[in-house]
């Protein structure tokens, strides 16, 4: 099946949904999840989208964030990166992802926030962590920096989240 035509995507903030092969629980070792934590990261630090959200559950994540080209290929970066050095590095030989990937165009303050709550909450729905923050996998963890709100998605009053 070829992936469904978005569109420009560039210079939106995206809520982004992507699942594992027949959603396998591929991310509940510690060495699956880490390294995609550790592919997520270094994307980001080279400037291929900003990373504003995320959660890695066992067998998806969800994302906010901002691509600095398109969004098409800040996924392929991140999905194609993942699978390259799980296959490199951990040996790991079969399927990874269901083909494409799910987005909503983050459209104000109200949706970010709703998606927000929506990621930070996700491990305490399926009962990975009692709080958000105590989620390894998760930029509700403590200490986790990541990029702020995009300025045109706060509302006026808002200087920084």
């Amino acid at each position: 099946m070829a992936a469904p035509y978005r569109g420009n995507t560039g210079l939106g903030t995206y809520f982004i949904t992507a699942d594992t092969f027949q959603t396998h629980g591929l991310f509940q070792s510690d060495r699956m999840a880490g390294l995609f934590l550790d592919v997520l990261l270094s994307y980001r630090a080279q400037g291929k989208y900003l990373l504003h959200e995320f959660v890695i559950m066992p067998d998806h994540f969800h994302l906010l964030i901002t691509p600095t080209s398109t969004l098409e290929r800040a996924l392929q970066l991140i999905k194609g990166g993942f699978s390259f050095r799980a296959k490199r590095e951990l040996g790991f030989g079969g399927e990874i992802w269901e083909k494409s990937f799910h987005d909503h165009r983050v459209r104000d303050w109200e949706e970010y926030c709703a998606f927000r709550r929506h990621i930070h909450l996700n491990p305490v729905k399926k009962g990975l962590a009692v709080a958000p923050e105590q989620y390894a996998y998760s930029s509700a963890k403590v200490g986790m920096e990541l990029d702020a709100v995009p300025q045109r998605l706060k509302p006026s009053g808002v200087v920084a989240v």
